[in-house]
């Protein structure tokens, strides 16, 4: 009796880019282009109860100051917006 093996490609174990980030509201004031960001299947990985998930437009011109201001840390760019983790205070 003869065996037929199939290989079967594997795809990758991540989970894929949303088309979409589950944007809240302004992040510094209501009409602020940086908005906080929600949990969804994607950004739950960069939620973290000592930080906001922060998405500004990618070229945004106030980037700069906003990094400054906030303390923000560059996470990645996805879906046209620069992903930043900012610190809240914790005292």
């Amino acid at each position: 009796m003869r065996f037929m093996i199939l290989a079967i490609p594997l795809a990758a174990c991540t989970a894929p880019a949303p088309t979409e980030l589950p944007l809240i509201r302004g992040y510094r004031a209501p009409a602020d282009q940086c908005q906080l960001v929600g949990e969804n299947a994607f950004t739950n990985q960069y939620l973290d109860h000592t930080a906001d998930l922060v998405a500004c437009p990618v070229g945004y011109e106030g980037t700069g100051v906003f990094v400054t201001e906030t303390g923000a840390v560059f996470l990645e760019t996805l879906t046209g917006y620069d992903l930043f983790s900012v610190p809240t205070n914790q005292g």
